[in-house]
């Protein structure tokens, strides 16, 4: 790139969704950017750099709006749990992390992303007690160098979750309640002073940095208001996961006496720049708020599922001028990272809500919110999210002689509906190959394989006693919270009928 700061692409098919067309077009780079966009035989500059694009459909790089790079390491870890118990589980899960654990797992996610079409995502890192700079770095360092972009966000609490769920901590046994003592994280303001350093002298590129207070009773008040501050210091965006649960939402009740969007809209952090996590239960009067105030939402259709919470209303997050981004969540507990199924599961999820169809999901709102309403949540709405003059060059290239392709009818629906990942040929990422014909051109795989494994298996022998302890609370938090979930509430969620639970 440095020799020939300019690329042409020659002889692919151009995704149009407005059109539901895929037309042949030439696409002219210059360095990182794409330059011109026209009809075959577009002219280049002398000594640029072709690439033959023939028998391959082009479309913007997916963004994955909400996902979470220590869980890299634990995917595939459990089967039955909801969140609540999966929350209990993340010392077992996440424990025993070493600086080059947590560059590991987040190269696993970035290696994963970008095979299957996915050129940028919003991670919310975790560190226990609090967050670091190294911590911090290690995992940007595995985005830089997979070549992938991200906006990294510590997330962080002051509460543990035996704290955030009124009642929990007095249903314990006095010695798991001394036992879940060694869970507490650090106080707010040393947690905030980890942030700031971070903050202060950031050297990455391609990745961003970004405020995750995690649940928002999982956060006293002040710590929140000083996420708020730090956020609008250093003009940052601030994700959190609000109604992710029915239990998070009757927690809120009982905490605060409103929901938790309204809580911390009351604080301050609701707008423009503030991305919820997941809202399943969010109400009308919460969706309008977040409307209103330019809010966006990371719609998790795959883990609201696998963690049974339930099927979030993306119709009426799109009526009420919410910017709905669609993410996969962390592979603890949605399992992959394909950007190409957390689609299809958002189309499909809103077919199953209700015989008016037509208030179901289109294919065509489906892949703006993986793309440019991802973008829009991560804030790089003007950089990524389309294939324009003046946008970064993140193009993903399917393979149409695939037999995912063939025939090839409408390429929105085909997008949406039929591709699984397994099309991908080529990814692009600011005019640089990162994969080219179906083969990660920055990371060895095999390498990558073997440090996993040697990870896994001494972290299993430091995490044994986390996961008996695990074992131990599994029969009180899994009886109590389903129990927090059977209160009546005005929305329903659930796919099950009002009758069944």
């Amino acid at each position: 790139m440095a020799k020939h700061p300019y690329t042409i692409i020659r002889g692919g098919k151009l995704l149009d969704i407005a059109r539901r067309s895929a037309a042949p077009a030439d696409i002219l780079i210059k360095g990182d950017t794409v330059a011109e966009i026209g009809r075959p035989g577009l002219a280049a500059p002398a000594g640029s750099t072709t690439i033959d694009a023939a028998n391959r459909l082009m479309h913007p790089g997916l963004v994955n709006a909400h996902t979470h790079g220590p869980g890299n390491l634990g995917k595939g870890m459990g089967d039955l749990w909801p969140l609540e118990l999966l929350l209990t589980a993340s010392p077992w899960i996440g424990g025993g992390r070493t600086i080059e654990d947590k560059y590991l797992s987040g190269l696993i996610g970035a290696c994963e992303m970008v095979l299957k079409g996915c050129t940028a995502a919003y991670d919310l890192a975790a560190e226990f007690p609090l967050p670091t700079v190294d911590g911090l770095s290690a995992m940007a360092r595995a985005y830089e160098e997979v070549g992938m972009r991200a906006v990294l966000a510590p997330m962080v609490a002051d509460l543990t979750f035996f704290e955030a769920i009124p009642g929990l901590m007095e249903r314990l046994s006095p010695a798991l309640q001394k036992e879940v003592e060694s869970y507490r994280l650090a106080p707010w303001k040393a947690t905030t002073k980890q942030m700031r350093k971070a903050f202060r002298k950031w050297p990455f590129e391609k990745v961003t940095l970004a405020v995750a207070p995690t649940i928002p009773h999982h956060c006293t008040d002040a710590f929140m208001i000083a996420c708020r501050d730090l956020a609008r210091e250093f003009d940052l965006g601030i994700h959190s996961h609000v109604a992710e649960s029915k239990v998070q939402v009757v927690a809120g009740y009982k905490r605060y006496g409103t929901t938790l969007a309204a809580h911390m809209d009351s604080l301050g952090l609701v707008n423009e720049r503030f991305t919820v996590a997941h809202g399943v239960w969010l109400d009308a009067d919460d969706m309008k708020r977040l409307g209103d105030r330019g809010a966006s939402v990371a719609h998790n259709p795959g883990s609201n599922m696998r963690l049974g919470n339930g099927l979030a209303d993306m119709r009426g997050m799109l009526s009420a001028r919410i910017n709905v981004g669609i993410g996969t969540d962390g592979a603890n507990c949605a399992d992959n990272q394909n950007m190409y199924e957390a689609m299809r599961l958002a189309s499909f999820t809103s077919k199953v809500q209700g015989p008016d169809w037509q208030r179901w999901i289109t294919t065509a709102e489906t892949l703006r919110a993986a793309t440019e309403g991802g973008a829009r949540a991560l804030g790089l709405d003007k950089q990524i999210g389309r294939i324009a003059p003046g946008y970064k060059a993140d193009i993903v290239f399917l393979d149409l002689h695939h037999i995912n392709w063939i025939p090839t009818n409408d390429p929105v629906n085909a997008l949406v509906h039929t591709e699984d990942g397994s099309a991908v040929h080529s990814v692009m990422i600011g005019g640089r190959m990162i994969v080219e014909d179906h083969k990660l051109l920055t990371v060895d795989l095999a390498k990558l394989a073997a440090k996993a494994e040697e990870s896994r298996v001494r972290r299993e022998k430091i995490t044994a006693p986390a996961k008996k302890l695990y074992q131990r609370l599994e029969k009180v938090v899994g009886t109590f919270c389903p129990g927090l979930a059977k209160a009546p509430l005005h929305i329903h969620r659930y796919g099950a009928s009002h009758h069944a639970h």
